[in-house]
């Protein structure tokens, strides 16, 4: 939903039905769990001299690369990859706060 959202908001960002939203979502937590660890590991000097704005880079090649693999999904260059990851981020954070996606039950307490 929130994949959705993010390119109904940028310009640059079109996905074309739900299911390539629904593929993107699925891309983007495969990729973020298993290359983005790899990728941030091999880029700590860079990081570290730019106090972890590189991070950032990372996920904007990150939703690049998700680009490349989702043929529904389009973002237009570098700068819109930085700035979708950074409203997706947003976004999430405000649906599962509203949700409570990561709330865990609370026990009663005598």
């Amino acid at each position: 939903m929130a994949v959705f959202i993010v390119a109904n908001i940028l310009p640059h960002v079109t996905v074309d039905d739900y299911l390539s939203a629904l593929m993107v979502a699925v891309v983007l937590a495969f990729l973020n769990t298993i290359v983005k660890p790899i990728l941030t590991i091999l880029t700590i000097p860079i990081t570290v001299f730019t106090l972890g704005l590189f991070l950032l880079a990372i996920n904007a090649f990150i939703i690049i690369f998700a680009e490349k693999l989702v043929s529904g999904f389009h973002v237009d260059g570098f700068w819109w990859a930085l700035l979708f990851s950074l409203i997706l981020s947003l976004i999430t954070g405000i649906l599962n706060a509203l949700f409570g996606v990561n709330d865990k039950p609370k026990r009663d307490r005598d």
